[in-house]
Order: structure tokens, then sequence, then C-alpha cells
């Protein structure tokens, strides 16, 4: 069985009342809790505007990855993806 790190709260990432943000394993395996638009205090970020709550998710994202010591693939993280396909002509180039 493979050992298990878990990190509840990334810093500047606000703490989940019911599981961890980040899941380590052996070897390269990171797993990361899907991210809201919240900010570290657990206040919502962009009520109302996608691309700025497009821009926390990721910073979110961008922060679990380097709690897990995914640097290099922390740095590669931009806003690109979001469900609803309106909201694509909000984001940046």
């Amino acid at each position: 069985m493979t050992d298990l790190t878990r990190i509840p709260a990334p810093d500047g990432v606000a703490a989940a009342a019911q599981y961890s943000h980040v899941v380590m394993g052996t070897g390269r395996f990171v797993a990361v809790s899907g991210q809201l638009a919240l900010d570290e205090d657990g206040k919502l970020i962009g009520e109302g505007a996608p691309a700025a709550q497009a821009h926390q998710i990721f910073e979110n994202l961008r922060r679990c990855l380097a709690a897990a010591s995914a640097v290099q693939v922390a740095s590669l993280v931009r806003p690109e993806f979001l469900m609803e396909i309106e909201a694509f002509a909000v984001l940046p180039s």
C-alpha cells in the first residue's frame, strides 16, 4: 500500500471541512481537489464575474500544486478552462 501525504489547506487556500485539497503518494502522484473561487478566508471572489472567478480558481490550483512541490507544473497553470462557453469571451488571450 502506498503511503499518502495529505495537505488539508495549502498556504493561501481556505481549509475545507471534509477533505484535503492535496494528496500526494509515492513517486509523482499528486491529486488535487476541485477548486472554488474562494480566497484564503473562504470568501467568494468575483460574484457574477467569471473571469475573476477563473483567476481565483487557477491561483488556488497553482498554490495546491506548489504545496506538493510540483513547481514546474504550477508555473504552467493559467485560466483556460471554464464550464460555461459564454465565459470564454471574458478571458484574456
